[in-house]
């Protein structure tokens, strides 16, 4: 008996403090469009970042390419060019070797980071088969 006053009490709480509304949720529509609107947030962000770093590669690319060629010049074309070499093209072979290893150490870093966005994109689109993104801009 006492479990069924407390029962009753706690349900007659519960809806003093509910304002006795219905329990709703949204449409099925409305879910689909918060869940689209989710999943298309992420893919933009992974998008700009894949973007990004095939800019920031191509770029660097073209940079690493100047400086090989530069440093071929200072290298001159003699077979015994290292025993004559002037101290300031040795310095400036120094230096080129110094850059070309950081470009050619950063293109391969960007190779990896973009491989890895790649991955985590067609893992999102492999999660979320309804979702179509959008055709990409020309």
């Amino acid at each position: 008996m006492f479990q069924l006053l407390s029962r009753t009490r706690a349900q007659k709480h519960a809806g003093d403090r509910s304002g006795d509304r219905d329990f709703r949720v949204r449409s099925a529509g409305r879910d689909l469009d918060t869940d689209r609107l989710r999943v298309s947030s992420i893919l933009g962000a992974l998008d700009a970042s894949i973007r990004e770093a095939e800019q920031e590669q191509s770029g660097l690319s073209g940079r690493v390419e100047d400086v090989l060629a530069r440093a071929a010049v200072t290298f001159g074309n003699g077979t015994d060019e290292y025993l004559e070499r002037d101290a300031l093209d040795s310095h400036h072979q120094t230096l080129f070797g110094n850059e070309i290893s950081n470009g050619q150490r950063r293109l391969q870093e960007l190779a990896t980071t973009i491989a890895h966005f790649k991955f985590l994109k067609a893992a999102l689109l492999s999660r979320f088969p309804d979702f179509k993104p959008p055709a990409p801009a020309a």
